[in-house]
Formats: C-alpha cells, sequence, structure tokens
C-alpha cells in the first residue's frame, strides 16, 4: 500500500478521522471504538446523531461484537449479500453507543466488496464508521478533490482510490424481514 494509506491507517488507531472511496461515494470514518472520533464524525458531517451511522467491515467476524447473535435464517439471508453493495440493519448489541446506533436497537452493518475499505478494516483489525462524505446540505463525494473541497484541513487524512462502480448509495435492507429500506 501507498504511504498515504499508511499513514491514513496511522491516523485512525491515533482516534482521527479519514475519508476512504466506497462502492459509490467518498466515506468519512473512524475508529468506532473511539468515540470522540464518531463524535468529530457527526460534527463534521453536521449529522444529527439520532440518525445513527454505518459500520463497514472486511468479514462478518469484525461486525460480531457489536450485533447481538443472528437466528440461521436471518444470517443466511445476510450472508449471501457480503462481501457485497448491501448494508443491513441488524440488532445490536446493548453496548453499542448510541453515537454509532442513534436512537436505535439496531445497528446498519456492511462487509464491504470495495477493494479500499477491505483493506483498510483488514489492516486496521475492526471494521470502521463510515457516513457519506459531505456536509448533510451537499452532494456526496465521488473523489478525493471533492472530499478536499468540502472539507479542507479537517480531515487527518484521505485515501485517495477511485470509488467502485455503484451509481447510488448502497441498498440498505431490515436485517429480519429482507424489506428493502433504501433503493441502490
Amino acid at each position: 500500500m501507498t504511504a498515504a494509506f499508511e499513514a491514513c491507517i496511522q491516523a485512525v488507531q491515533r482516534g482521527g478521522v479519514i475519508a476512504y472511496p466506497t462502492e459509490a461515494v467518498y466515506g468519512l470514518g473512524c475508529d468506532p471504538a473511539q468515540l470522540a472520533a464518531v463524535q468529530r464524525v457527526l460534527t463534521l458531517k453536521q449529522r444529527p446523531a439520532h440518525k445513527g451511522l454505518i459500520l463497514i467491515a472486511a468479514d462478518f467476524d469484525q461486525l460480531a461484537p457489536y450485533l447481538l447473535p443472528l437466528d440461521s435464517v436471518t444470517h443466511a439471508r445476510v450472508m449471501v449479500t457480503w462481501p457485497g453493495a448491501v448494508t443491513w440493519i441488524l440488532p445490536a448489541q446493548p453496548h453499542v453507543s448510541p453515537l454509532i446506533r442513534g436512537e436505535h436497537d439496531t445497528l446498519a452493518v456492511r462487509v464491504s466488496a470495495h477493494p479500499t475499505c477491505r483493506a483498510l478494516c483488514l489492516r486496521l483489525g475492526h471494521p470502521l464508521i463510515s457516513t457519506s462524505a459531505n456536509l448533510s446540505t451537499l452532494p456526496p463525494a465521488r473523489d478525493a478533490q471533492a472530499v478536499a473541497a468540502q472539507f479542507g484541513t479537517l480531515l487527518d487524512g484521505i485515501v485517495d482510490a477511485p470509488v467502485g462502480g455503484q451509481a447510488q448509495p448502497t441498498e440498505i435492507r431490515q436485517g429480519l424481514t429482507g424489506e428493502i429500506v433504501r433503493f441502490s
């Protein structure tokens, strides 16, 4: 990986906030265990905490500590779509901070197929917070230059790599029912 990639890894480890490409847009992210960083993501984006955030991971094992155990039907429903561009809303462990899950008892999670997302999570050894890299009033950034234009020096790093082939942000589904909440 590049020196910039490694600098972003170190920034996250120190409690920083970075931007990185996802399946359709750039995301803002941090270590979900560092709640000051999670709060900073919300502040930078001007996103109300009650809405909740997404966790992305390289594999399901990285998400398991944040989720209640899944029944076999739900597990099978989810796993057939991962890694991939589907975000699932699943029951959260009670210890998951409201800064991450919002006012819900569920959590939005995704095992990403995007190579940069996967590489970040694998190198860190844990999931990342993921929310579109944009101020709440502006469209999501689709490249590193657009991220820099919106956030300037407020971020601790930007991974400059292409976004995936999705035209729209990932589809979101209810885990227990399979119902589509947001179309991609």
